[in-house]
């Protein structure tokens, strides 16, 4: 298998994007070109043409039940947006597309059937040079119908307790101090949990791990070398899961969509949920460098 050749081809490069930013500034809904992240400010400023801005905090999440939207409110979202369920979507956002690829399984979950990420995410594309505008497209209105959910990629409490009981492989891409429990968040970021540590049987897997040092994802050697090395080679339930799901879906993304792990499930209510649950279990200790 050459670099390239990743199970699905869901990655697409910069160079694939500026050739088709015709077609994703038409208001023909066959392209859409969709910037997230957990605030819009970067976006605003600049973003590739034609790209809709997305804030993932405040879009993309119930603001009620700390949940990803309801089916209707997908739909509401997508269709509002010039968005079909048949269209073409490519994601990209900034911290090598944290927050777009959790969007991605959001789009997976609710069963879209082509949707990709730009590789390397908003750094490279504006690092490297590529077009930006600060003009927010307006696109005509159209119908989304989702379909799913599809429950086989999502974890819940239960799932984690029955991987803890049958020693599946849990993935913890959080870094070694929120790991350890030495710190509950990252630096500069909200503690969302009361006692720190990490899920029994957990395996520290920086989801840094899977990338170059210019965002883009490794090649396909490089991650099914990375995940064996910890005995994950995708023939039992593996469980990834971060502080808030973002994180995670990152490591998801790798395992699921690029070694083709069918039975990768990304827990996106990660620490988050399990530090803040009366009675569950946690251990507390070093992870890797």
């Amino acid at each position: 298998m050459t670099d390239t050749e990743y199970a699905n081809d869901v990655l697409v490069s910069a160079d694939w994007v500026e050739e088709h930013l015709d077609e994703f500034e038409s208001d023909d809904p066959a392209y859409r070109l969709v910037e997230v992240d957990v605030d819009t400010e970067a976006y605003e400023e600049s973003h590739a043409p034609g790209a809709i801005g997305f804030n993932w905090e405040s879009q993309l999440q119930d603001q009620t039940t700390r949940d990803i939207l309801t089916k209707e409110d997908f739909e509401e979202l997508l269709g509002s947006h010039g968005i079909t369920e048949d269209s073409t979507v490519v994601l990209y956002g900034d911290n090598a597309n944290w927050f777009a690829a959790y969007t991605y399984w959001q789009f997976k979950y609710y069963g879209h059937g082509d949707v990709r990420l730009l590789d390397g995410g908003r750094e490279y594309w504006i690092g490297n040079d590529y077009p930006t505008t600060d003009e927010v497209p307006e696109f005509s209105a159209v119908d989304y119908n989702a379909s799913g959910p599809r429950e086989s990629i999502r974890a819940y409490r239960d799932d984690v307790e029955n991987a803890i009981d049958r020693g599946l492989p849990l993935v913890d891409v959080r870094s070694p101090e929120e790991y350890s429990g030495e710190i509950l968040a990252p630096p500069g970021l909200q503690e969302t949990a009361q006692r720190g540590g990490h899920i029994p049987g957990a395996e520290n897997i920086s989801w840094a791990a899977v990338t170059n040092d210019d965002g883009t994802f490794k090649d396909f050697d490089e991650l099914q070398e990375l995940y064996a090395d910890y005995g994950i080679e995708g023939d039992s339930t593996t469980v990834a899961y971060c502080r808030i799901g973002e994180r995670s879906s990152v490591a998801w993304f790798a395992l699921h969509e690029l070694l083709g792990y069918e039975d990768t499930v990304n827990y996106d209510g990660s620490w988050t949920e399990w530090g803040n649950l009366v009675g569950a279990p946690i251990e507390k200790g070093e992870g890797d460098d």
